[in-house]
């Protein structure tokens, strides 16, 4: 099966979950589709949602939650 890194979008913050009290918006080992909202990026207040890019299964996130990331920063793999 191949496997696509999932990049961010652009530098800021990475977070796993809409709200602090907030479940994530989808754990390791789920399903997604290619639309599938997997995380969101923080960016001067303004929150950014991510997508999976890719239909398959979500096999890892590969930085934590809060962690600053860079644009182009692989943060999730997804087997396709």
């Amino acid at each position: 099966m191949p496997e696509h890194l999932i990049p961010a979008p652009l530098p800021g913050t990475f977070y796993r979950r809409p709200a602090p009290d907030a479940a994530p918006y989808v754990a390791e080992g789920s399903p997604v589709e290619a639309d599938t909202v997997i995380a969101c990026i923080e960016v001067m207040k303004q929150f950014n949602e991510m997508t999976a890019g890719h239909g398959g299964q979500l096999m890892a996130f590969l930085v934590e939650d809060g962690e600053a990331v860079e644009i182009g920063q692989p943060v999730a793999r997804v087997l396709t």
